[in-house]
């Protein structure tokens, strides 16, 4: 057993990892039962990972909607700390290598800042607003389902070159059951799907910005935004992107998915829409907000729920609205809709 491999699975990072994994789930019941015998499970998972026979086990698969249909794949405690110990060491290898731009899933990174940037961007290439600025859109059509495992697997291969942690890599990633020859697909809910998703797309981040050379590139997750003057190189970009995507991920992009507006239209971008002088909430995300807003009054008034933790519920949108110009809906919210 190599010393990257051996101190990868020391019982201290598994130790680690278990905490990291515990926080805000030590209410659960499986939870609460591995830690019943918390010593001897992380002992016969280290045992196990040490004598290279851990097996991933198969996946509880529910539903949810919210407003949009997902179906969650939720794997066991002793998988998720593996998953756990997994992401740190590819978050630690590859995030220095992801482009500034990349926004989902990254310390010191996320929506809001995604949002801000762009909006910024908009406003220098727009020079104050006095140039005609278009915006590609995009979003990869059904992405988590269509990871290619090959190929995600040959691109963390180039990285890592430890056996062990390869095969370790290989299992998580195949554990997940798809359909066909081609295996495909990541479970929405491991956290190792947040990295291999950035992984993965981190070849199509590298082909914008070094092979087309494009400047004002936003990517969170799957969804995507491309800043120019210039409309017909635009137009240019996106086929050469779509070619991309198909040739070297085996992906394709959303048809109804891909737009190309001039700003002053706004850009919908991760819940807002990015306008001159100001941001706004999306008109789905206002009325996705103010219907939650009113299932957890009535839940209040009912008393199904604390006083506590309706105010909670307030104080999170009132957080979301902090980020764009939403000064009329802070008041609407604070009543308590």
């Amino acid at each position: 057993m190599s010393k990257n491999y051996n101190k990868l699975i020391s019982m201290e990072n598994l130790l680690s990892a278990w905490q990291e994994f515990r926080l805000g789930k030590s209410s659960r019941l499986d939870v609460m039962e591995f830690e019943h015998n918390l010593e001897d499970n992380l002992f016969s998972l280290h045992e196990e990972l040490k004598n290279n026979s851990y097996k991933h086990s198969p996946y509880h698969t529910f539903h949810i909607y919210d407003p949009k249909h997902w179906i969650i794949s939720k794997a066991t405690v002793k998988d998720r700390i593996v998953q756990h110990l997994i992401f740190k060491e590819l978050y630690n290898i590859f995030d220095p290598t992801f482009i500034y731009h990349s926004y989902s899933s990254r310390l010191g990174k996320g929506t809001h800042l995604a949002v801000q940037n762009l909006a910024k961007a908009t406003r220098t290439l727009s020079r104050n607003y006095t140039k005609p600025v278009f915006a590609l859109k995009c979003d990869v059509k059904k992405f988590f389902a269509s990871v290619s495992h090959q190929k995600l697997l040959g691109i963390i291969k180039r990285k890592i070159k430890n056996s062990q942690t390869s095969f370790l890599i290989e299992e998580i990633i195949t554990s997940f059951p798809s359909g066909g020859g081609d295996k495909r697909g990541l479970p929405i809910g491991n956290v190792t799907s947040q990295i291999f998703a950035n992984i993965y797309l981190n070849e199509l981040d590298q082909f914008i910005k070094h092979k087309l050379k494009v400047k004002y590139y936003f990517r969170y997750a799957d969804d995507f935004v491309l800043l120019s003057c210039n409309q017909n190189l635009l137009r240019q970009q996106l086929k050469e992107i779509a070619l991309f995507l198909t040739n070297e991920l085996s992906l394709v992009l959303h048809p109804e998915k891909v737009s190309i507006k001039k700003y002053n239209q706004g850009i919908d971008f991760l819940g807002y829409v990015i306008l001159p002088h100001h941001i706004v909430l999306r008109t789905k995300t206002k009325k996705r907000m103010f219907k939650k807003i009113k299932e957890k009054k009535q839940l209040w008034l009912t008393g199904e729920m604390t006083a506590e933790n309706y105010n909670q519920t307030l104080q999170s949108y009132l957080g979301l609205l902090k980020h764009c110009n939403g000064h009329e809906l802070e008041k609407i919210v604070k009543r308590g809709y």
